[in-house]
């Protein structure tokens, strides 16, 4: 499609008046910026293929930094920088055994999430 033809199939038509749908109300039930920015920060994390591994890897069952290396063939310091990131956003916690750090999904909402999408992809 050409630019032109892909702005006029997402325009409505000139006589176009609005659904009978209550904007104001959509409008004040919108989420907050803050919460939108947080949605998106957890869409940014499974943006990122290494970090779609990661968490696909610590679903099926906890791993320690030196297992994730091994199952993803990466260096250390590279898996250690995205499970920092995934830390932050709470996406994955840590327990210390020993001078072993184990790494495992933070909570059940975000296995969903990931579950979720798998089963979303396997529809296309």
């Amino acid at each position: 499609m050409t630019e032109k033809t892909v702005q006029e199939t997402e325009a409505c038509d000139t006589s176009c008046n609005g659904t009978n749908i209550n904007v104001s109300s959509v409008k004040q039930n919108l989420i907050d910026d803050p919460a939108a920015g947080d949605m998106a920060d957890l869409f940014k994390a499974l943006g990122d293929p290494t970090r779609v591994k990661i968490i696909h890897s610590l679903i099926q069952c906890e791993l320690c930094v030196h297992d994730l290396t091994e199952v993803l063939g990466m260096g250390q310091s590279a898996v250690s920088h995205q499970l920092r990131f995934l830390r932050n956003l709470r996406i994955v916690k840590r327990r210390k055994e020993g001078k072993t750090v184990y790494y495992s999904i933070d909570d059940d909402h975000v296995k969903e999430i990931f579950l979720q999408t798998m089963e979303h992809l396997s529809h296309s």
